[in-house]
């Protein structure tokens, strides 16, 4: 019985011990899952030449995903081109989107890069999580240098997320260039000092690839220390909408930020005024123009008109002539003492109802005024103005005295 039970356990033992070795000797899940998740990039050709055209595939890429085609100098293997996207040929690049599957298939016109081969072909993504393949490829024709080596020893990276520090002001409403500092703090994971390391500071647009700027950073990182890095940024003037910022070092990305720049209003406002003013300067402009060379009515009926009107009422009896008539009246020649003594006259006589006009003394037919015309001393007669007086039926007679 003893002897049973010892036998089995034993068999136990074993059986177990054979488990632990088939579970060790199996390759991880996620290892095998990764691997079996890496994208990868085919070329239907190896070599072309400039004006040719190649088809490019890949699979095990992010179903629906944005990627971008380029072909790229100075790189060689897996690792990236020295230069970044400066050292690819970006205006003859193409994009292309995965299906459902994480496959694509598009075809490449084939370019010579800004620099020297050895050359590859990069499929990179656009958006999203970040994930990369390239294959060798030989333009035909195309120069070869030998990729440059890059310093060993210090090994740079980026401890804690970097941020961007700095505000607009009134001239960058305006449109003025949109400035940062990129502050990041940098660690030596290297076995080797890193002296007056030399970062490229990038700004990218949306899809567009990066813009790279180089700035020396000042200073000496030993091993295992670290120190707060300060870069400036700048966009171009008018520059608005969401950009990345990207720090690199040594061929590799150290560190991505997103930054938000706002629309300049200022230039909105201006451009809206401009477009209200100059319309309204030039209607008026326009209508003085109109108002000058427009045709004007003759003036010499008017004045002729309203001369007549003045002389008419210069001449009505009791009229009061304007300046035009005073001046006309001014011209007259003096009447002579007699003429002034004959209208005075004729003037009293139209106007006392008790004579009439034949029988009123010192009129033409009146009795006796032949005689007084020729009669000595008339002429100092008519230059004296003939006293007439109406009866005074009405005054009162003085005492003492009767009616005669």
């Amino acid at each position: 019985m003893g002897r049973t039970v010892s036998t089995s356990i034993r068999a136990l033992i074993l059986a177990v011990a054979a488990a632990v070795a088939v579970v060790l000797a199996a390759p991880p899940a996620s290892a095998a899952a990764a691997e079996a998740e890496a994208p990868s990039v085919e070329l239907s050709e190896k070599q072309a030449g400039k004006g040719g055209s190649i088809t490019v595939t890949g699979e095990d890429w992010r179903p629906k995903a944005l990627l971008m085609l380029l072909i790229c100098g100075q790189a060689e293997g897996e690792a990236e081109p020295v230069g970044g996207t400066n050292a690819c040929a970006n205006a003859d690049g193409r994009a292309v989107t995965t299906d459902g599957d994480g496959s694509f298939r598009k075809e490449l016109p084939v370019a010579e890069p800004p620099v020297a081969c050895p050359c590859v072909v990069r499929v990179a993504t656009v958006t999203g999580e970040k994930a990369a393949a390239q294959a060798e490829f030989t333009v035909a024709g195309h120069p070869v240098k030998k990729v440059p080596e890059q310093p060993a020893g210090g090994k740079l990276a980026v401890l804690a997320a970097p941020r961007l520090e700095g505000s607009g002001n009134v001239l960058t409403w305006f449109g003025a260039p949109a400035s940062r500092t990129l502050v990041a703090t940098v660690g030596n994971l290297g076995s080797a000092p890193v002296k007056d390391p030399v970062f490229k500071v990038g700004t990218a647009h949306g899809v567009f690839a990066p813009q790279w700027e180089e700035q020396q950073w000042r200073g000496t990182l030993a091993p295992g220390k670290k120190a707060q890095v300060k870069l400036q940024v700048q966009l171009n003037p008018g520059a608005y909408g969401d950009y990345a910022v990207s720090l690199r070092y040594g061929g590799k990305v150290l560190a991505e930020q997103p930054w938000d720049v706002g629309r300049p209003w200022g230039v909105t406002i201006f451009w809206i005024l401009l477009c209200l003013v100059v319309p309204a300067a030039v209607f008026r402009i326009g209508m003085a123009v109109v108002d000058r060379v427009r045709p004007r009515p003759a003036r010499s009926g008017s004045h002729r008109a309203r001369r007549v009107r003045e002389l008419t009422r210069a001449r009505l009896p009791g009229a009061r002539g304007g300046r035009s008539s005073g001046r006309r009246t001014a011209r007259r020649p003096r009447a002579t003492a007699a003429q002034a003594t004959a209208e005075s006259t004729n003037t009293t006589t139209a106007t006392l109802p008790w004579f009439t006009p034949d029988s009123a003394p010192g009129a033409p037919g009146a009795p006796g005024a032949q005689k007084a015309q020729g009669a000595p001393g008339a002429q100092e007669a008519q230059g004296a103005p003939h006293r007439l007086s109406a009866p005074q039926q009405d005054r009162p007679t003085a005492p003492g005295k009767g009616n005669t």
